[in-house]
């Protein structure tokens, strides 16, 4: 969707006061408002930083130019956006990402770096990687591109920096053979790209064709996406999997001829949620449909991402995958199909900010046709956690949308025992289900008295597979984060030392075979699964008298899963004890249910292992 739309010559008249052009642009096509920095932002990198490049003489004055340019059922906006033709006389485009940055410093992340952002400094992508994804996303997904082979050129320009040693490290040699970066006094070398790739001018016909094409995958990218899956045990669906995977196929073809619909999909762990949600993206690619793989929790999809972009040539499996905050400003049926995984972390406002949008749930049944999902709502585990059924259902009835429920009953994790479960959920007192009777030889459970014990139990199982990992309650501040050489949890009277996972692991912590000597938590493994996990049970979870308890204050500051418990309790201390409880017992249920093989467990609180202990099957 274009906001500001002209030639190179009418950008050029506007420039004095372009920052008023694009505000009120974005305002008239993009229906929303900017703040007072962004509006800056246009004023520095636009009113002078590019018109200043625009002002050669070889750049034609019947170019296109586009400002604040949103692919069509996207969130995010291309800066600057050039259109013309090439020495071939072939359609051309360049797409410049303007960034004001003036301090950079090196990132533990692939392919980031940090700069101050929002009032502190933060990880953010490369802007030759982020420019570079945005070329590619034109290539694979825009109709009008791919089906007439336009010549896309891509390149950053901070027209503020003047330190080249980190945004040009050789750490970043990938990202800048794909996208060109230029800082402050490098205007002429940004301008001789831009003269190479636009030597006639063509009006503005070519970027309205652009904006109005179809967005679907390429033929290429569909065959690529449809064959990954091929040969891929730990995809292959079984019993009502296949049964939920082909009601998902059926109903991304009704939507295409009839109404807007939503599918639920109910599932405890193990059930095979995510397995039956890459399969449905796989196969609606392969059909070229415009289908996204959706988590408000990065982890689950950047751990699938990471598993199949082997698989596909080149990076563009990565535009498959997005964060359920992106669908705050997106068209009516934009996409044919979302895939919401892990629905039950879905909150209402997005943004870093948390200050965009309405809903995530409604958001998101009103960007896409079809709307799939799958859901466990006792694996709510923070305080901005609403994805809950009944919320869902009222958001599809006020669009219009046609609701179906299915439920995953079959649970194929924890030895395939829903005793296991159904003694996990007793036992956290989460339901009342007191017969039950899992089978200790087929499920590995154990209470483990030191913490040293267990986590050398959990790197002998790992040496079979990779598949198994530590983890525990957020009871320990991740002193880490800044400092990689600090311990962060430490038990005393055991000598036990560890670090949280490493933020140079980002989400694919659960991939890389160093971060077994790391411990995760609630953030990095939820949706995902292993062999064999270990838990460590912090203070946040304690029995008073014979009743098992839960404990705000044992959580750690750094944790915000419980932000807005202090300031809810002063209003209703009742309904927000009750809500923190249930999501510290939601936390555990989650953690301990990650294995497919075994659960290993340590008690910090000592009356908590004696209560567990007692509860256990005497088998």
């Amino acid at each position: 969707m274009l906001a500001y739309l002209g030639t190179k010559g009418q950008f050029l008249l506007d420039a004095p006061v372009i920052e008023d052009k694009v505000r009120d642009a974005v305002l008239a096509k993009l229906n929303f408002a900017v703040g007072e920095s962004e509006y800056l932002s246009w004023r520095n990198s636009l009113g002078n930083a590019m018109s200043n490049i625009m002002r050669s003489e070889k750049i034609p004055d019947d170019a296109g130019i586009a400002i604040e340019y949103r692919l069509n059922g996207r969130r995010f906006r291309l800066d600057f956006v050039i259109s013309g033709l090439d020495s071939q006389n072939k359609e051309s485009l360049v797409i410049i990402e303007l960034k004001q940055w003036t301090d950079i410093q090196f990132s533990d992340l692939e392919e980031h770096v940090k700069t101050v952002l929002g009032g502190g400094l933060r990880d953010v992508t490369h802007p030759s990687y982020q420019v570079w994804s945005y070329k590619s996303h034109l290539e694979m997904f825009n109709e009008y591109v791919y089906e007439n082979s336009l010549s896309v050129s891509a390149c950053a320009y901070l027209h503020n920096c003047k330190d080249r040693s980190v945004i040009t490290s050789s750490r970043y040699e990938n990202a800048l053979q794909l996208a060109p970066v230029f800082l402050h006094g490098e205007f002429a070398e940004l301008q001789e790209l831009i003269e190479k790739n636009i030597v006639k001018g063509s009006g503005i016909q070519l970027l309205e064709r652009v904006d109005a094409a179809v967005i679907r995958p390429s033929k290429q990218l569909a065959e690529a996406v449809g064959n990954m899956l091929k040969g891929q045990n730990e995809f292959v669906l079984l019993d009502e999997q296949k049964t939920a995977y082909e009601k998902i196929l059926l109903a991304a073809r009704e939507t295409q001829k009839s109404g807007k619909k939503v599918l639920i999909i109910k599932g405890g762990p193990g059930t095979g949620k995510s397995v039956i949600s890459i399969n449905a993206l796989a196969e609606l690619t392969s059909q070229r449909l415009n289908v996204k793989y959706v988590t408000a929790n990065a982890a689950p999809r950047d751990v699938f991402q990471a598993k199949l972009k082997n698989l596909v040539a080149g990076d563009s499996v990565k535009h498959l995958f997005g964060g359920s905050g992106s669908y705050t400003e997106t068209k009516k049926d934009s996409m044919d199909v979302l895939i919401v995984d892990e629905a039950h972390r879905l909150r209402m406002k997005s943004g870093m900010f948390k200050n965009l949008g309405e809903d995530q749930a409604k958001e998101i049944i009103f960007s896409s046709k079809l709307s799939v999902f799958f859901i466990d709502e006792a694996q709510k585990v923070t305080w901005s956690d609403v994805g809950e059924i009944s919320r869902i259902k009222a958001n599809a009835a006020a669009l219009g949308a046609d609701v179906e429920i299915l439920e995953l009953v079959s649970q194929f994790r924890c030895g395939g025992s829903d005793d296991y479960m159904a003694w996990l959920d007793d036992t956290l007192g989460l339901q009342n289900i007191p017969e039950n009777y899992f089978s200790r030889e087929k499920f590995d459970f154990q209470v483990i008295d030191s913490p040293l014990v267990l986590h050398q139990l959990i790197r002998e199982k790992n040496l079979n597979s990779n598949k198994s990992r530590v983890v525990a309650g957020y009871c320990w501040n991740w002193e880490s984060k800044k400092d990689s050489k600090v311990f962060d949890i430490k038990i005393s009277e055991s000598n036990y030392q560890a670090r949280w996972n490493l933020a140079s692991y980002g989400n694919e912590w659960i991939l890389n075979p160093n971060s077994v000597e790391e411990v995760g938590c609630i953030h990095t493994c939820q949706g995902l699964e292993m062999d064999y996990v270990g838990v460590i049970v912090g203070e946040d979870l304690q029995v008073y008298g014979d009743k098992l308890i839960t404990n705000p204050a044992g959580r750690a500051k750094t944790d915000k899963s419980l932000a807005g418990y202090k300031s809810e309790r002063k209003i209703n201390p009742e309904l927000a004890d009750a809500k923190a409880d249930e999501l510290i017992r939601n936390t555990y249920r989650t953690l301990m249910s990650r294995g497919m093989k075994g659960c290993y467990v340590y008690f910090t609180n000592e009356e908590t292992r004696k209560y567990f202990e007692s509860r256990l099957p005497k088998n």
